[in-house]
């Protein structure tokens, strides 16, 4: 495994796979942080360099965090489809890429080869990709989930209704999940960030959901993100749960900082398969995030994009209806400005589509950030372009709850119009019998949440 190469008469000699992939990474605070980014633009495009060269077979043979010390690691080598890995083994990086890229390569090409990579693979082929490469490769890939409804289609756009409150007030989540469903947003799921974690609060918000679904005949599903644990205690109390939440991290320390691990998961996936209301098979909602696990010590000096792409390989364990990664919601330190948080949305979004991950993004920045809504509406656009599964909605696109700043019902909206994009097909129908939607478009009645009261 050559790890050397001549930039400019400068000879570079890089250490490891793990310092490879972490200096060709694109310029993050959360590297520079931890003290593994590439020193200047000229360190990068030599790591860049060795990585393309580097086999697949290469990045497999020299793991980063060794399946015998990490269940991660373990979940996703255990995933590995030995007769396709064997096929692509000695590709070089830059080879996939290409092959990615390549306009006969398409979505049953990469389906199939994505059983063959692992989550290290997909990211060193992320880390040898523009912004537009990785829109033009994502929009190839299609993963239809269904819990209740299926979304996920070609030329949809599905969006979460987010109607938080800062006090788990009912009526107040009533009336902003009302506002989103005018606009017809809620497709996704009706989820819900709980600000008390406990089987009570959960239940009772669980409850009011699966009401107004009922009532209105509303073809969705709910969830309340509250930890896996509070929620499994809900379910077995009654709760009526179409998915269960839990946020991941891409290493097992990372997620016992979360306060699981993947015999808890197991659990929950037999709990919600046996208990839920939801009608499958896909009955779980992963949040994700670059510089999660640097945030908990647990990164073990490998880098965030990187650490990213295992968490998708995680998730891919358990089918999910949905995933995103909560793009910037955690700051500066890890993203440090819009052009970070633009880059990391477009990673992650190809990273699990790569991993066959139906993946949405939350299109988000917090207020100490070098960032503002029209870097989220670019952001938005790019994604939209790329063919992501769904984006987040909260109110006027601040969240009076979680106190960060994501996308509105009416972008969502806005973004079906202009891109020619469709609510999920049932939604759909939905929104045409209520008199919100009409041929694709919304109605003059769109956006009167009276019309719920």
């Amino acid at each position: 495994m050559n790890l050397t190469t001549t930039v400019l008469g400068q000879t570079y000699q890089l250490k490891s796979m793990k310092e490879v992939l972490a200096k060709a990474n694109e310029e993050k605070s959360g590297d520079q942080l931890a003290g593994i980014a590439a020193e200047d633009a000229k360190e990068r495009m030599a790591a860049k360099l060795i990585l393309s060269d580097l086999t697949l077979a290469d990045i497999r043979n020299n793991p980063l965090l060794p399946p015998e010390k990490d269940e991660v690691s373990r979940v996703i080598e255990n995933a590995i489809n030995e007769k396709i890995y064997g096929e692509i083994r000695n590709w070089s990086v830059a080879e996939l890429r290409e092959y990615v890229l390549r306009q006969d390569t398409g979505n049953d090409q990469i389906r199939r080869i994505s059983k063959g990579l692992t989550s290290e693979m997909v990211a060193a082929c992320t880390k040898l990709m523009s912004n537009l490469d990785l829109v033009q490769a994502a929009a190839k890939v299609e993963v239809v989930t269904h819990c209740n409804i299926s979304i996920g289609q070609r030329g949809v756009l599905s969006g979460r209704a987010q109607p938080n409150h800062p006090t788990d007030n009912i009526q107040g989540i009533k009336a902003s999940l009302f506002e989103a469903l005018s606009y017809g947003i809620g497709d996704a799921v009706i989820g819900i960030n709980p600000v008390i974690d406990s089987a009570d609060s959960v239940k009772s918000i669980l409850l009011a959901t699966k009401e107004v679904m009922e009532k209105w005949s509303i073809p969705t599903q709910n969830c309340v993100l509250a930890h896996i644990k509070t929620q499994m205690k809900a379910i077995r109390q009654g709760a009526p749960a179409d998915m269960v939440f839990q946020s991941l991290a891409g290493t097992e320390d990372g997620n016992r900082a979360f306060g699981i691990d993947v015999a808890l998961l197991d659990e929950a996936d037999e709990l919600i398969a046996r208990e839920g209301t939801g009608t499958g098979p896909n009955l779980w909602y992963f949040e994700t995030g670059q510089g999660s696990e640097l945030s908990a010590e647990a990164h073990y000096g490998i880098d965030q994009v990187t650490l990213e792409a295992r968490c998708y390989g995680l998730a891919r364990k358990y089918k999910p209806f949905i995933v995103n990664t909560v793009v910037g919601f955690i700051g500066p330190e890890y993203l440090y400005d819009s052009k970070q948080v633009i880059r990391a949305g477009l990673e992650d979004h190809f990273m699990g589509k790569m991993q066959q991950i139906p993946m949405g993004v939350d299109v988000c920045y917090t207020n100490h950030m070098k960032a503002d809504q029209n870097d989220m509406d670019n952001l938005a656009v790019l994604l939209a372009a790329a063919g992501v599964n769904y984006i987040i909605g909260a109110p006027m696109a601040d969240d009076c709850m979680l106190n960060y700043q994501s996308t509105s019902y009416h972008d969502i909206a806005t973004l079906r119009e202009t891109m020619r994009l469709r609510p999920a097909p049932e939604f759909e129908r939905w929104l045409n019998r209520m008199g919100l939607m009409d041929n694709g478009r919304l109605t003059p009645l769109a956006g009167d949440p009276t019309l719920f009261m």
